[in-house]
């Protein structure tokens, strides 16, 4: 099987061409568990693969490395555009990916060798009902600013759905063992019946934010796009920041608007290419 290995700031993924590669009859969670592993396989935070839509140009499925499959990744989605256009699925500078969450519009900027350094996503509107997270509850209600507890400590949260559920807690200062310790713990809450993304964020003032996030089926991973979407969302809504803000992330920084005009949600960042090879280890069938 060839793949080629891309990263967002970091959030690193197995890619497959499934315009020429056929997965026919593959059990996908099993092969997203295998070429994920650090040390038996090529190593990453999951697999996506790139596919024909009906619906759009091209069509994103995104499996964590823990073999969940996800309804949208950001990241993902920049290193899905970047992956289309250098190698010449598409000539376009604007296109369409469906996804699970919904169907995204990248727009790529190139330098000056013409291949892409910066995509702007289009990632939609936030919702932010119980129903739409999915979290227990009203399903019509907000859960913004609420006070949930784990093991006796209280943080502040508001739930924000970007295709997939965001649980965005504010901290006075974002540090890595309560990442560790409370993110797992918050991911399967039995607030979250799908479980959730759990993002940890300081306002460092009104432009920026300091962010770090524990990703539903891979744990800590160095950037997530629709996180970053949804901190910053969070963080406008509250009135904490403008609705321009630079997320400044583990593995470099997220610019992020919010727009009032359409209420959608814009994100910029880059996209890298590692390398590419042939996976040669066994490929799990159903």
């Amino acid at each position: 099987m060839k793949f080629t290995k891309l990263h967002g700031l970091g959030n690193d993924y197995v890619y497959v061409n499934c315009f020429t590669e056929d997965l026919t009859g593959v059990d996908l969670p099993e092969l997203a568990r295998r070429v994920s592993d650090r040390h038996f396989g090529v190593g990453g935070d999951g697999l996506i693969l790139i596919m024909p839509s009906e619906r759009a140009d091209f069509r994103m499925r995104v499996f964590n490395n823990d073999g969940s499959e996800a309804k949208n990744c950001g990241n993902g989605m920049r290193c899905v555009s970047k992956y289309v256009f250098d190698h010449g699925l598409t000539t376009e500078h604007t296109f369409t990916v469906e996804t699970l969450g919904g169907i995204m519009t990248p727009m790529v900027s190139l330098d000056q060798e013409g291949k892409v350094e910066q995509v702007t996503i289009d990632m939609g509107e936030p919702r932010f009902e119980r129903a739409a997270i999915p979290m227990t509850g009203i399903p019509e209600e907000k859960a913004l600013e609420e006070t949930i507890e784990v093991d006796g400590e209280a943080f502040t949260m508001t739930a924000v759905s970007m295709g997939n559920p965001h649980a965005i807690l504010f901290m006075d200062e974002v540090l890595d063992e309560d990442v560790l310790k409370y993110g797992p713990k918050i991911e399967f809450h039995e607030w979250f019946p799908e479980r959730t993304n759990v993002e940890f964020i300081q306002i460092l003032d009104r432009q920026e934010i300091h962010f770090r996030v524990w990703e539903r089926g891979s744990g800590v991973t160095l950037a997530c796009g629709t996180g970053a979407c949804a901190a910053a969302v969070a963080a406008i809504l509250s009135g904490r920041t403008d609705r321009k803000v630079t997320v400044h992330l583990a593995g470099g920084d997220l610019f992020i608007e919010w727009r009032e005009s359409d209420n959608h949600v814009f994100m910029t960042g880059p996209a890298t290419e590692v390398f590419s090879g042939v996976y040669q280890g066994s490929i799990p069938y159903k």
